[in-house]
């Protein structure tokens, strides 16, 4: 499977290098053009708005939400949280709205990558290590909006269907769990081919 990676900000050769250990093969995404042929799109942190940005610029916008409503898994984390989100606050913000929840951006306040918290998550009986930079809080989840991780009785991990969001970066850690639950996800996808059995 290929998975894309919004390569404009953050650590998206941290969230390459997880995923190569789980066997994906990757590619950059930048353009429309990059994001054929992918499976499945992560994006990573940064700054949601120079994102959001980019994104508009650059013709993604509409592309990246083609993408999910065709079935491909999107998997945001931190600032790509925030741009999943139905509704951005602290500031306000517009968003690609595929994901039913409020977030609050910035709302932990300032952390350093050297942090890690341990939360809770129904995808490992063990604690979950989390790393989190500035991150948003959820604030609301709407209905269909799975609660996957909980760090301080907020959700931190969250899923509808083909979308997937972290507030937190699993790539600064060396826990693979999310990441092999995302591409568990772009594996259901109907944009990949059915396996032929024989």
């Amino acid at each position: 499977m290929k998975i894309g990676i919004l390569a404009v900000q953050g650590d998206f050769a941290a969230h390459a290098a997880t995923l190569g250990g789980l066997g994906a093969d990757t590619v950059e995404v930048r353009t429309v053009d990059d994001l054929d042929g992918c499976d499945g799109l992560i994006l990573p942190g940064g700054e949601s708005t120079t994102q959001l940005q980019f994104l508009q610029e650059e013709g993604l916008f509409d592309a990246v939400r083609k993408f999910a409503a065709d079935g491909g898994a999107v998997f945001g984390t931190c600032a790509g949280a925030i741009l999943l989100a139905t509704e951005v606050k602290s500031p306000a913000q517009a968003s690609l709205g595929l994901l039913d929840m409020t977030v609050l951006r910035n709302a932990y306040g300032r952390q350093l990558a050297s942090d890690v918290f341990f939360g809770s998550s129904k995808l490992t009986d063990a604690p979950m290590e989390m790393v989190f930079i500035r991150a948003p809080v959820i604030d609301r989840v709407g209905t269909g909006v799975e609660v996957l991780g909980e760090y301080g009785g907020k959700p931190v991990l969250v899923q509808n269907a083909n979308v997937m969001a972290a507030t937190f970066h699993p790539e600064l850690t060396q826990d693979s769990t999310v990441h092999r639950r995302f591409l568990e996800l772009v594996e259901a996808s109907p944009r990949r081919p059915a396996s032929v059995v024989g």
